[in-house]
């Protein structure tokens, strides 16, 4: 499988094989990059031996830069001096944080993929984000956030689910000013284009500071659900031209999946500044739901 993603991609992949969840991330992260074939694995045992020394801290998952500042402040500079340290003072100093801190310190993971795959969130949402590829105007920017809605719309149609609360997140180059954020519930609860999209023009304008350079977009619709059970209107929406909408999307979802998802484009994916066409072909480029 290895030399099978190197042929097809260039990309060099490792694999990591653990007695629990964490030992199988930490040895791909760490340790099969180290081994010629680019595999590895754990056991607690093996941990100790070949990690509880390891540096710096920040290469095991977790484990953030502000974590370990804040650990070799305490004397704490690798595994073996995390699971020395007094466990109470470390559950002052990180609060319920600190069970996890030191249940990985020894190697151990209590979560399993069954626990995993038995959650159930209370709310869903379908987001999308990006960072662009150089600072974009105002109206470049919209551009883009329009593509983002049209994605996640056809996710929506595709899961067969509505929403009827959206929210978008707008940053600025080099941190210049503040994000832009703003929320909002609308009428209808769809998922249909034109309605879901001229809600976030209106929260676009409404939140977007037009004097400065953009770099990122973040859209979510929220707490999305069953379109069968929850999808309705008012009295001044088109039912049938929502229909003829909603078919259309149906059509554009199975046309992709077939063929690829550059297989049909709108007219705003072929703009100077779009950047749908392109991240449609980056590897790991998706919606979270």
């Amino acid at each position: 499988m290895l030399d099978r993603i190197y042929e097809k991609t260039g990309l060099t992949a490792t694999v990591g094989i653990g007695t629990n969840l964490y030992l199988a991330k930490i040895a791909m992260d760490i340790s099969a990059k180290h081994n010629a074939d680019r595999m590895a694995y754990l056991n607690e045992d093996l941990y100790r031996q070949t990690l509880w020394h390891h540096t710096p801290m920040t290469d095991f998952w977790m484990l953030g830069n502000g974590t370990e500042r804040r650990l070799h402040k305490l004397g704490i500079y690798d595994m073996y001096d995390l699971c020395q340290f007094p466990i109470e003072i470390l559950y002052k100093e990180f609060g319920v944080n600190a069970e996890y801190i030191i249940d990985h310190a020894w190697g151990k993971e209590p979560t399993t993929i069954q626990d995993i795959k038995n959650y159930k969130s209370k709310q869903h949402s379908i987001s999308n984000s990006q960072i662009l590829f150089e600072d974009y105007s105002y109206q470049n920017a919209f551009v883009v956030m329009k593509e983002m809605v049209d994605q996640n719309v056809l996710t929506l149609s595709e899961k067969h689910l509505v929403t009827r609360q959206i929210s978008l997140m707008i940053g600025y180059s080099k941190d210049c000013i503040k994000p832009s954020c703003g929320s909002c519930k609308i009428t209808n609860c769809t998922n249909s284009y034109s309605i879901l999209l001229e809600e976030f023009k209106r929260l676009y304008i409404r939140i977007v500071n037009p004097n400065y350079p953009i770099r990122q977009i973040a859209i979510s619709f929220q707490d999305v659900k069953d379109e069968y059970y929850y999808e309705n209107y008012d009295l001044f929406t088109d039912a049938e031209k929502v229909e003829k909408e909603k078919k259309l999307q149906e059509t554009l979802v199975q046309i992709k999946h077939r063929y690829g998802k550059n297989a049909i484009l709108k007219g705003m994916n072929a703009l100077d500044y779009a950047t749908a066409k392109k991240r449609n072909t980056l590897i790991g480029d998706h919606n979270a739901y």
